[in-house]
Parts: C-alpha cells; structure tokens; sequence
C-alpha cells in the first residue's frame, strides 16, 4: 500500500500517526494539569493566589480525584500505626478477656508472626516486618532463627491447653515454637508449615521427619525438595511451608481438617498477634455460613488495625507478652518456663542417617547452647544474614525492583 493511502479503518498511515500525535499531547496536558492541581491543594488555602484558585475550580474532577486518593493514602497510614491502650484501659479489656476465657465452652485460638517478635523472629506487617520493608524497596534479614525459643505467649497458650481452657490453636507461623512449648500435636494445626518438619509425599500415609535444624535452606516457592530421602522408600523429601501464592495440600503438620472442625465447634475465637488479612480468605475459620448471631465471639489482641476489628467483641491494642502476662495472673495460672532440656523437638526428631551430615549448613538446636548441635561440625556462629527457604528467597517476589534509567 502506497504512503498515505486509506487503510481498512478509513485513516491513512499519516493521519493514525497525527491522530496519535493528539492523543499524547493530550495526555501530557492532563498529567501537567494534575500536577499544578496537586501541587495548589498542597498550600493552605490562605496561600493561594486568585489564578490557583480559579484553576482549582476549573477543575474539580482533578481535585476530587487528588483529595480521595490523599484520604486513601491517610487511611492506610493509619492502618499501618502502633496503638496502645493505656494501662488502666488494657487491665479493664484484660478482665473482660478473661471473663470470656473462664465462660468458654470452646476455645479456639488464632496467632501469627506477632507472638514471635519477642523471639526476634520479625513480623510481616508491622512497621519493621517483612512485607513493609520489601515494600519500601529495603532489604530483609533474620538473625539466626535456632536461636528463637518459645516466647511467653507461646507458653501461657501451652498452659491454658493442658488447663483445657483452650480446645486447638490454628497458626500462620512457620517457626515451629508452638511445637517446642509442648502444645500436642493433635491441639494445633500449622496451617503455613513448620520449618523443622519434611515430608515423604510417595509414602502412604507421608511419612513425617521431625528434624532439629532448618529444612529449607535449598526450597523457595514451587520449589520443595530438600535434598534428602525417605529411609523408607528412599523417595525425595519435601518441607512443608507454604509459601505466599502457594495452596497448601499436606495433612499434617497443616491438619486443615482439625482446624475447620474446631471453628465449626468454636463458641470463642481469640487472635493473637495476627493482622488477619491472610486467615480472612478462609472462610471455614469464621463460620461464614452460619448466621451471625450464631457465629463465634471474636477477640483480637494486634497493635495495629485489622479486617476483622468491627466484627470482634473486645480488641485489646497492646503487645501479646503483656496480654498473656496480664490475662495468666488474672486467671491465677502459672506461666511455665520453657526449658530447652524439656523440648519435646529433640524426642520428636528423626536423626540424620551416616553420610547426611553435609546435607544442610543451618545451626542445629541443641539442648544447652554450650553444646554443638548434631552435625554442627563445629562451625563458628554466623552473624550473616539468613538467606532462602521460608524466610529467604520465599518472599523475595515482593522485592520493589529500581527502575533502570
């Protein structure tokens, strides 16, 4: 076709190009007319000249559009802050709690990476967490994560279980801390994985290997296997995280099964140190199809806004050890020490067969810090950030990538 003849559309090439043309300037002087607006309302009223001020009312779809993204912006700021209450009040929700606890005829608990943070296992989404910093474009880091021992929630929600005041816990954490309190196995499910658990999927049932050591140092998202084999069937093992993005399929140590039986039994819930913006998608753990009136009574203890706040009959805003600590003293219960020579990890855990030693480089827990754990080989220990596996290359799609100028 000859330059500048009709094309199928009726516009010759030259005149698609002009037309093309048109629509960038346009679009150029939108983006310039939105950045003088922007830049007006960011001046007090008073300081505005009489041209700001007709162009402003030139432009009222552009400044309503600006102010509605500007109380978007605020409303998630708000969000994202820290709110204590104050002592008097937290001591009052305290006692309400409690109340609840004593009057429970099932009691379910929810927690998330907030009871770990006194174990300097860092959160997601709080103003230091894991999300918040990958999404500020910062790197993230963890200490070394066999250092992490149960904090006193993870005690106390230990104690209320053997007290029977609490029926089955349901948690996000991958950190395994629920396990090394004491809690049952058949009392929790770990509905994101444990990260001292793998898994033989070619045995029927999936033959489970406790270990005493970080399995995921070589797995990342879509990517399980951890280098080892069954002792059984000498089939490939795999850890059993669940990475974000992933639908997590194991029986245990996920136990999805116990977990919705439990919500569907649940007369209380009560949400420790969770933002709640991941277990609100699962709608067997809120009863969703049983009218509200019937559904189970809420609690939330978060220092930061969740979406389950106008549903919850008491948030407490405080740290979860303060709660816990507060609410154990005014049930009159003693909150057990952990003990590392009382871990019930190291009567759960499977040996490393000979020549598996070199499998893995993570530090091993051992029962007293002085004591090198089993296939330590006596490595010195390694201030280095940790890197892959569930902490590592796992979140690391949500990295803010700079722009190549």
């Amino acid at each position: 076709m000859a330059p500048g003849t009709m094309a199928a559309g009726g516009l010759s090439r030259s005149e698609r190009k002009a037309a093309e043309r048109v629509r960038r300037l346009r679009e150029e002087q939108q983006r310039e007319r939105l950045r003088q607006v922007s830049r007006i309302l960011r001046k007090a009223a008073t300081e505005r000249s009489a041209e700001e001020g007709r162009l402003l009312a030139e432009s009222e779809d552009l400044v309503t559009e600006l102010q509605g993204r500007s109380r978007r912006r605020e409303g998630l700021k708000r969000r994202q802050e820290e709110v204590c209450d104050d002592p008097e009040e937290l001591q009052r929700k305290v006692r309400e709690l409690a109340s609840a606890v004593r009057n429970a005829k099932y009691l379910v608990v929810y927690t998330g990476a907030g009871i770990s943070t006194a174990a300097s296992i860092p959160d997601y989404r709080g103003p230091n967490g894991v999300w918040t910093l990958l999404q500020k474009g910062r790197s993230v880091s963890a200490a070394d994560l066999s250092e992490a021992e149960p904090t006193l929630t993870h005690m106390s929600i230990a104690r209320l279980h053997e007290q029977k005041l609490v029926q089955h816990v349901v948690s996000q954490n991958c950190d395994g801390l629920h396990l090394r309190s004491g809690l049952p196995r058949s009392a929790m499910s770990e509905l994101h994985g444990n990260m001292y658990i793998e898994v033989c999927t070619a045995c029927t049932p999936n033959r489970e290997y406790v270990r005493v050591f970080d399995v995921t140092e070589r797995t990342a998202l879509h990517r399980h296997q951890t280098g080892r084999t069954c002792h059984k069937c000498g089939g490939q093992l795999r850890d059993t995280i669940v990475h974000f993005g992933e639908r997590g399929t194991l029986g245990q140590p996920l136990n999805w099964e116990a977990a919705t039986q439990a919500a569907s039994k649940a007369d209380t819930i009560l949400c420790l140190g969770s933002s709640l913006k991941v277990l609100k998608k699962y709608p067997h753990l809120w009863c969703m199809t049983k009218p509200p009136s019937r559904r189970p009574k809420l609690y939330i203890v978060n220092l930061q806004w969740t979406p389950k706040d106008d549903w919850a009959a008491l948030k407490l805003h405080g740290k979860c050890d303060d709660v816990m600590q507060l609410l154990m003293d005014e049930l009159g219960l003693e909150i057990p020490r952990y003990s590392r020579w009382q871990d019930p990890i190291f009567s759960l855990a499977t040996p490393l067969r000979a020549g598996e030693e070199g499998s893995h480089s993570r530090k091993s827990l051992c029962r007293s810090r002085e004591e090198p754990g089993p296939g330590d080989r006596g490595a010195p220990l390694s201030s280095a950030p940790i890197l892959g596996g569930w902490f590592g290359r796992g979140c690391t799609k949500r990295t803010k990538r700079k722009k190549v100028t």
